[in-house]
């Protein structure tokens, strides 16, 4: 298909409106969840390993499957692939809200994640396949901050629903949303694949499985550890064969006809080096981003709405600073911003530490949520875009995927760990004192990961070479667009 859409043209901006409803499915779903994860646990009578399984089992298969269902949307039919994402997530979304127990519940997430997998990549694609070149910028900012909007609006929605009904209701709500998102899309989208698809270039599946089943394996075990004890055999075994199988994976990408990760994407230091930046940062901010709003409604005794617009002046900065900041770091290079952006991040976390329940939220929280949101507009933009640019061109759009998922495990890992490391395990979330004292050495622990992205930043991430032409001669530099962490990969 030759892009033929225009910006400003009704076809256009259907199939942006289609884009980004479907892209929001999964960004408002994984900001609302935390949200509900005290109510969740009140009502099965669960601890705290259940409450992480609801949102590990989301992210581990939504991580594993993100690159081959991108590769499946290039070869099968970007328009298809979405469809089947967004009507797999909706039923799951329906399964989850219907859930009699944890074990199901934690089931229809591992479901969701899937649907998430499918449709996420699509609608990125989907935008660049479908809008001519000159008018994809625009496209792609749009999409950009709507997406924005989605996620700031999320936390807010799901604490009504909670507080207001039910935390069923969060899951409810994707289904009238999922159906809004099919009708435009088999109305206004077009279909398309990549040029490539038509050499018979496979899929490589089993790389997905051997990535997602090795995930599996490692963060079972690491999070049944504290409880069935490190030297459990089950446990030992689980990390074991998540090891093994990671391993075989990276195997298998160097054997594989059509890799799944193409590993030659690693060939450039500073690649490696910001995916390194990018897995100590979000890690430190995935865990803590798991246990605060436990903390703000067990401890501070927030209500659920009380506690996800705490969380709205991080949203806020991000969308009202991160284009400068990308502008900026496309003027000086990126190597300050990624330096002194996730210090800042690290200082905001580390003020959560004032959390106590003892005082009010301009004291206690908002303080540390400020001066977070003001390090993470000043570290994503530059970060996403370095991402994107150090590696190989033949592997741009791969880098943006690889990327993503590297920000995903990061947070996988993290909350699984990250209680464990402060000491919250069983019960704990239910007794305010020692889940209080858990969550403050969290902060700190997380607080000082964020500093020490930023020392790795410094050491490692290099500045590009200015242009040898000037912009009077050489032309403008086609400007840059960076997606935030919940953002499809970019495949070219």
């Amino acid at each position: 298909m030759t892009p033929s859409l225009r910006y400003a043209s009704g076809p256009g901006r259907w199939v942006l409106a289609a884009t980004v409803l479907g892209s929001g499915l999964a960004a408002i779903d994984a900001t609302v969840v935390g949200i509900a994860l005290p109510a969740i646990g009140r009502d099965f009578h669960v601890g705290l390993a259940d409450l992480q399984w609801v949102v590990t089992a989301y992210t581990l298969t939504l991580a594993g499957l993100l690159l081959v269902a991108g590769a499946l949307g290039d070869r099968y039919g970007r328009k298809k692939v979405f469809l089947i994402g967004v009507v797999w997530f909706a039923l799951a979304s329906a399964l989850c809200g219907l859930a009699p127990n944890a074990t199901t519940l934690i089931g229809a997430r591992a479901l969701q994640g899937v649907g998430a997998a499918l449709l996420t990549p699509g609608s990125l694609a989907i935008l660049e396949a479908s809008f001519v070149p000159e008018d994809r910028g625009r496209a792609i900012g749009a999409w950009s901050g709507l997406s924005g909007v989605a996620t700031a609006v999320g936390p807010f929605l799901g604490g009504w629903l909670v507080q207001a009904a039910s935390w069923r209701l969060i899951f409810a709500i994707n289904l009238p949303l999922a159906a809004l998102v099919v009708v435009l899309a088999i109305r206004h989208v077009p279909e398309s694949r990549a040029p490539e698809a038509e050499d018979g270039a496979g899929v490589d599946v089993l790389g997905g499985l051997l990535v997602t089943l090795g995930l599996v394996g490692l963060t079972y075990g690491l999070i049944e550890g504290p409880s069935r004890g490190w030297q459990s055999a089950e446990v030992l075994a689980s990390l074991l064969l998540g090891v093994a199988l990671l391993g075989a994976f990276l195997w298998w990408q160097t054997r594989a006809k059509n890799p799944m990760l193409p590993l030659a994407v690693f060939s450039s230091r500073q690649f490696t080096a910001t995916n390194a930046v990018t897995f100590v940062l979000y890690g430190a901010l995935g865990g803590v981003l798991f246990l605060l709003p436990i903390q703000l409604q067990q401890v501070s005794g927030y209500s659920p709405l009380e506690a996800g617009v705490s969380l709205l002046p991080v949203t806020l900065l991000m969308l009202t600073l991160s284009a400068r900041s990308g502008a900026l770091a496309g003027r000086i290079g990126p190597r300050l911003q990624m330096s002194v952006g996730p210090c800042l991040a690290g200082i905001g976390l580390a003020l959560l530490v004032r959390v106590t329940g003892n005082g009010s939220y301009l004291t206690e929280v908002l303080p540390g949520v400020f001066v977070l949101g003001l390090g993470l507009a000043a570290t994503v933009a530059p970060l996403t875009s370095t991402a994107l640019s150090s590696a190989p061109a033949q592997h741009a759009g791969m880098a943006s995927a690889v990327n993503n998922d590297v920000a995903r495990a990061a947070s996988l890992i993290a909350v699984a760990v990250l209680p464990a490391i402060a000491g919250i395990t069983g019960s704990a979330y239910l007794h305010p004192p020692t889940f209080s004292a858990g969550f403050h050495k969290a902060v700190l622990v997380s607080g000082a990961l964020c500093v020490l992205s930023g020392l790795m930043a410094a050491v490692l991430i290099r500045n590009p070479a200015r242009a040898a032409a000037p912009e009077d001669e050489a032309g403008p530099a086609a400007p840059q667009h960076s997606c935030g962490l919940d953002a499809p990969p970019n495949r070219s």
